[in-house]
């Protein structure tokens, strides 16, 4: 999922969250297209050969995500008599609110930059298939079918990202943890009742 954590011990780990930020510096300066990996190295202060040692391309700087092994965690720990579907939405909303506000503005400028690159927001998508299994992964283990977890998982993480690609175009004031948390509600059905039909918006019947 695209949501950033960087979160460490040693040396390697301190360097990864390093080139990243630098990394994400550079693309808001140059663009990402604009932006060479030996420009991101530099500016880290370390040579290419270790930039591809933590990272297999620059696209991988903005996708790669280490709080996914927290969100299968997560997963695993919710309440085993809920819905696959329901485990998943109370699931993710728990790993979002754990985020800490400096990586929530780390992930605000990952997605606007997504948004803004047809390739990245192509990408968006493999990216998820990670995800998903990972979730999946994690409901199987607690007995949950196949089929069903990842019907659970491919909803929430697919509704999820429309809700952020959205936001990252159109905010309509909200800050990204309200998109977040209004995405994850409406997945449960919380918002407007469940007996809010389609027609309703417009009056019609």
């Amino acid at each position: 999922m695209l949501v950033t954590n960087i979160i460490g011990i040693g040396k390697a780990a301190t360097t990864k969250a390093r080139l990243q930020e630098q990394a994400m510096a550079l693309f808001r300066q140059r663009g990402f297209d604009g932006t060479t990996v030996a420009q991101i190295a530099a500016a880290a202060g370390v040579t290419q050969v270790t930039f591809f040692r933590h990272f297999p391309t620059k696209d991988a700087v903005v996708f790669d995500d280490p709080y996914d092994p927290v969100i299968a965690d997560v997963m695993a720990a919710q309440d085993r008599t809920l819905p696959a579907l329901e485990r998943v939405r109370t699931g993710l909303a728990a790993a979002w609110g754990s985020i800490p506000e400096p990586a929530i503005n780390a992930t605000r400028d990952r997605i606007r930059l997504i948004a803004g690159h047809a390739r990245l927001a192509a990408g968006i998508w493999e990216n998820n298939r990670r995800t998903e299994q990972l979730i999946v992964t994690a409901l199987t283990g607690t007995g949950v079918g196949r089929v069903e977890a990842r019907v659970a998982a491919g909803a929430c993480l697919g509704g999820l990202t429309a809700a952020l690609l959205d936001w990252a175009s159109e905010p309509d004031g909200q800050d990204l943890p309200e998109r977040m948390n209004a995405a994850l509600a409406l997945l449960g059905g919380q918002i407007g009742g469940p007996a809010t039909a389609a027609g309703d918006a417009d009056g019609s019947p």
